[in-house]
């Protein structure tokens, strides 16, 4: 019995910290402030490396998002010595497949930070140097990551050697002492400090400093630089200047956040090219499952907690917003009911209570075979009828899953954001399963993760469900 309950607590906290891992940012939420983000997030990671160090790692294989992802990296070679050489290759292979999935800007601010730490152990430099060596384009690295590059590679005791012509060492510890580069990408940097039409052969970020050195006009530079600008670069950029936007360039979180940053009226006149790209964007993502979800209903939260707030502007209603749309590519038979009571979704704003169960009740007579919630689970309208609802439904009106039947309704609770008090994503009840959602395009995953949330299903089978994942994740290492 003793060993049964351990399993369910430690089954209760992996999920506890996926759930965070995939939600919080350490950003301010509409709730709770930087700061109590920040300390809550940091023991539950510092509590699960301690306490169940193979999950804590086997983590870097799920949606974690990439703030939590280079905690986890951080944390597993600052505490290298912790475990034996099998488990610190495992740990490796998890860590460099990781990496490479990581926007480089983060992962060379992971190596300073470790610098920072004196975190310099001989698997620490491996992974360094094997990381960089693996880098498409050294050459463009080190133009638009300088400072970043010749940090890490002073610490990881990095050769220049032969990239670029030999011309990496020179251009990053001594430039002023070559007349002329031979690698072109170097020489237009060169050129661009007396040229001004050299910076438009310069990646952005770059680019962007020399521009202001040269004083060219904002305006200018932007319409000549946009060759070179990545696409989230050209997203950015378009999204602060108000530029007409490349929809079909949008993930669709992202998208659902762009046409709610647009006023009403915009969405009004644009409505039929804003639909169509949420459900193309949806319809991409659904792939092959696409009808096969059945019956499907939806409460979806607009209630004024969803604003979030100034870092996550209107996060949680645009995840709610791309969620529908995914939904209805997946359905066969589709329902969304929104806690407001608005049906046109594309003009949707936060706005008042959030009364779910209310919405529960109405989304259960529709007689689905699925219905998913994505909300913060503040029930407050009134406070707690949301949580009644479920345990008479499954109490009582659906009550198979306690005997190890069939449900009649598969009922998931998805949210999209953390809570720092409770160390995890807000419950509506125990008889539900919940898991943090952060982007609607790991719905169909997180659905899967969330049944072992439920109490039916133990760690063997927890554990069994991550192994299958590590192995799929590191097929492509």
């Amino acid at each position: 019995m003793t060993e049964t309950f351990a399993d369910l607590i430690a089954c209760e906290d992996a999920l506890m910290f996926v759930n965070a891992a995939i939600t919080s940012t350490g950003q301010r939420e509409f709730h709770h402030e930087e700061g109590e983000q920040r300390l809550s997030l940091g023991f539950l990671h510092e509590y699960v490396l301690e306490n169940y160090r193979d999950l804590y790692a086997a983590s870097l294989a799920l949606n974690v998002n990439d703030h939590n992802a280079v905690l986890i990296v951080r944390n597993l070679l600052l505490r290298a010595g912790d475990v034996d050489v099998e488990r610190r290759r495992r740990e490796g292979r998890l860590i460099a497949r990781r990496l490479g999935l990581l926007p480089p800007q983060r992962v060379y601010r992971l190596f300073r930070d470790l610098r920072r730490r004196g975190v310099n152990n001989r698997r620490t430099r491996a992974i360094m140097r094997e990381w960089m060596a693996g880098r498409p384009d050294p050459a463009f690295d080190a133009v638009k990551y300088r400072d970043a590059v010749k940090g890490a590679m002073r610490h990881a005791h990095v050769r220049p050697g032969a990239a670029a012509d030999g011309e990496l060492g020179p251009f990053l510890f001594a430039p002023r002492t070559v007349k002329r580069f031979a690698t072109p990408i170097f020489e237009t940097w060169r050129r661009a400090h007396y040229e001004r039409e050299a910076l438009y052969e310069l990646p952005y970020t770059v680019a962007e400093g020399f521009a202001a050195k040269h004083k060219v006009p904002r305006a200018v530079f932007a319409e000549r630089i946009e060759s070179k600008m990545t696409r989230l670069e050209r997203l950015r950029l378009q999204e602060s200047t108000g530029a007409a936007a490349d929809l079909g360039a949008m993930p669709l979180t992202r998208l659902a956040t762009y046409a709610l940053s647009l006023s009403l009226d915009d969405r009004a006149r644009r409505r039929a090219e804003l639909t169509e790209a949420l459900r193309t964007s949806a319809r991409r993502i659904a792939g092959a499952a696409r009808g096969s979800w059945g019956r499907v209903a939806a409460v979806l939260d607009d209630s004024h907690s969803t604003s979030g707030s100034g870092r996550k502007r209107r996060r949680p209603l645009a995840v709610a917003l791309a969620a529908s749309y995914l939904l209805e590519a997946l359905a066969k038979e589709y329902t969304p009911l929104w806690t407001s009571g608005r049906t046109d979704e594309l003009l949707l704003y936060p706005f008042g209570p959030t009364p779910l169960g209310e919405r529960i009740i109405d989304a259960l007579e529709t007689g689905p075979e699925r219905l998913i919630i994505v909300s913060d689970g503040w029930d407050n309208a009134p406070p707690g009828l949301a949580a009644d609802v479920l345990r008479i439904w499954r109490s009582r009106l659906d009550p198979g899953h306690r005997y190890g039947g069939a449900q009649r309704v598969q009922i998931t609770h998805l949210n999209p954001v953390y809570d720092a008090d409770d160390f995890d994503v807000r419950r509506l009840a125990p008889t539900v399963p919940t898991a943090g959602i952060r982007d609607a395009e790991d719905l169909p995953t997180l659905v899967e993760l969330a049944r072992f949330a439920e109490g039916r299903v133990g760690l063997p089978a927890l554990q069994a469900h991550l192994d299958e994942r590590t192995a799929r994740f590191l097929e492509h290492s």
